[in-house]
This record gives C-alpha cells, sequence and structure tokens, in this order.
C-alpha cells in the first residue's frame, strides 16, 4: 500500500489551496532504519495542526527536514513556499521554532535573554515578549539557570512568540510541565497566534491539549503517515460497538477478518470492538458475529487514538471522509 495518504481539508482551504507546509514522499535512514517512510502531507495556513505518534515515530525527524536542519535521504518539503533546503534568511524570520528542551544560556538574566534575542531578528515585539513573561510570572531579573522546567518553557515560549512569526513550531513544548505550566503554555500559543491568524504546527503526546486546540492532526506510526484529516473527521470515522451475548453463548474466542478493526476488548459476556472507517462490509461482518445485540456507544478523542495507535500488526488505516471521497470532493 502507497504509503501517501490524503488530506481532507475544508472548502475555504482547498479551495485557497494555502499551505505553510508540503513534504513530499519525505524519507529518512539512519544507517539501515528507516525513520520516516514516505510522508505527504500539507498544513493549511491559519491552522492548529497537531502532529502525532509514539516516542520513535518520526515526529523530530520531519520536524527537522522541514526546517531544513537535516537532509532527507530522499523526497522533498517545503516551507512558505520555499525548498526547505534552501530557506532564505527573510523565511526563516518568519518562523517560530520551539523544540522540548527549551535550551538557553543559564547566566543570562530572563531581561537579557529577550535584549539578545531581539538582534536576530528584523521585527521584535517587546510587549509580547514581557507580555508572556508576565503570564508566566517570571521575574525579569532571574538568571535562567535558577529557572525551572515550566519557567524556561515560558521564557521559550516568549522568545519564540516575541518576533511574532507567520509559523509557529513547536515539538513537543509541554513534555514534563505540571498542569498549571502547561495551560499557561498553551494559552500563551493560543492567543497570540490565533489573534493574527498565524499557523501552529506542533507535536504533543498530551491528548486533551490536542483535542482542545487542534483544527487538524496528523498520526505517524511506525515511521509511516495513517491518518491526516480534520479532527472532526478522525473523531466520526473512529467508531466503537459493544457485542452482548447470553449465557451459554460466549464471544468468539477469534475474530474472523473485520476491514478497520483497531482494538478488541472482552468482558463476561460481552465484545468491545473499536473500528476506523466503518462502512457496509464491516456492518454485514459484525452481524456474522451471533451477538444477541450490537449497540454503538461514544468514544473519547483519547480512547480513539490509543485504539488507532494500538498494537495492531501492520495494518494501515488511512482515514478520510467518506462522503467526500464518494463525490470526489476534498480529497488532495
Amino acid at each position: 500500500m502507497s504509503s501517501e495518504t490524503r488530506t481532507i481539508l475544508t472548502p475555504e482551504a482547498a479551495e485557497r489551496r494555502d499551505f505553510v507546509i508540503e513534504t513530499r514522499e519525505l524519507t529518512r535512514y539512519f544507517g539501515a532504519r528507516k525513520a520516516v517512510a514516505g510522508v505527504t502531507m500539507r498544513v493549511p495556513r491559519g491552522s492548529v495542526f497537531a502532529f502525532l505518534g509514539r516516542n520513535g515515530s518520526g515526529k523530530t525527524t520531519i520536524i527537522r527536514m522541514v526546517l531544513g536542519l537535516l537532509e532527507p535521504t530522499r523526497g522533498s518539503s517545503s516551507l512558505l513556499g520555499y525548498d526547505s533546503r534552501r530557506l532564505p534568511p527573510e523565511a526563516r524570520a518568519r518562523v517560530g521554532y520551539m523544540s522540548e528542551s527549551h535550551s538557553m544560556y543559564s547566566w543570562m538574566t530572563v531581561q537579557e535573554m529577550g535584549e539578545y534575542q531581539s538582534h536576530f531578528y528584523p521585527h521584535w515585539n517587546p510587549r509580547v515578549f514581557e507580555g508572556v513573561v508576565g503570564h508566566f510570572r517570571l521575574n525579569m531579573r532571574t538568571k535562567a539557570g535558577h529557572l525551572s522546567r515550566g519557567e524556561r518553557a515560558g521564557l521559550s515560549l516568549a522568545i519564540t512568540l516575541a518576533p511574532e512569526p507567520e509559523l509557529l513550531i513547536l515539538d513537543d513544548p509541554a513534555l514534563g510541565l505540571d498542569p498549571v505550566a502547561r495551560h499557561s503554555l498553551l494559552e500563551s500559543m493560543i492567543y497570540v497566534t490565533r489573534a493574527a491568524d498565524r499557523t501552529i504546527f506542533f507535536s504533543s503526546h498530551l491528548l486533551e491539549d490536542v483535542e482542545r486546540v487542534a483544527d487538524y492532526i496528523a498520526i505517524l506510526d511506525r515511521s509511516v503517515l495513517r491518518a491526516c484529516c480534520p479532527v472532526e473527521t478522525f473523531r466520526s470515522n473512529i467508531q466503537q460497538f459493544v457485542l452482548r451475548y447470553s449465557p451459554p453463548a460466549a464471544p468468539p474466542a477469534q475474530l474472523p477478518p473485520l476491514p478497520g478493526l483497531l482494538h478488541t476488548r472482552r468482558s463476561m459476556g460481552q465484545l468491545r470492538l473499536t473500528i476506523a472507517g466503518v462502512g457496509q462490509t464491516t456492518r454485514q461482518a459484525l452481524q456474522k458475529l451471533d451477538a444477541d445485540s450490537i449497540e454503538e456507544v461514544p468514544v473519547s478523542f483519547n480512547d480513539a487514538m490509543i485504539g488507532y495507535l494500538g498494537e495492531r500488526g501492520e495494518q494501515s488505516f488511512f482515514l478520510e471522509d467518506a462522503d467526500a471521497a464518494q463525490k470526489g470532493k476534498g480529497a488532495l
């Protein structure tokens, strides 16, 4: 099966075809290990786009290739319309990048860090810097080396947002933060960027944050892009069914092939199935399991994501809007 997946866009975004990030069969090997396998995706301008996947799935590697910090083995990517391998300084100045490490000079104070960083950007808004620093309640005279992890994240975000970047790229910025610091990080990020219709592209392991702020998601699994779609498309394409059996009948010990099956959970007289892209073939297969009753139940975003990334062999389910696919609309 091709590693390319189709991106479902809103009609407005599809009509504009305005993307700040595009990758085309982006692939990267480290020795014999394939870290990224032929990833093709597009990030619409003005969106909050979440990049998801387990550790080692290739998210940071893709981000580094998109930013021109790492050469792809094959394939290509573009950033703000420029080839990632030849980004001019004026393009880099339009991008804010924040990694999970929150690296900074420990001997500088918060104020000195801001003043130092301001020299590298043609546009620097001190009010944004001071606003984010104030939101995190940082003392301008405190040295960076004396800040907690959450405070360093706040300072890093202030430095990233002060140039008022057109595109904000965040690589797991909330990793290791306590709930209060994480909340402040999200509030600052969304408030500043969404006010000016800027784009946020961020990776995260925190699904509750993703559900709260993201418009689109892309899911990497075993270095392959498995889904790339609006959050609502993902949510509506993952369904859960509860099959109930009355004694002496019992759920089958082994299931026949079920198209799109992601996760199975058995309990006394009950079989719970999480399935992607349910169609008529899947529903007919469910009827053949001879249950006394079949009930479709709500599935949370967290459960849907865990089911989608669960241990399911090498099967690949590319999510798309079923109606749009049938009508030939919305797929790129």
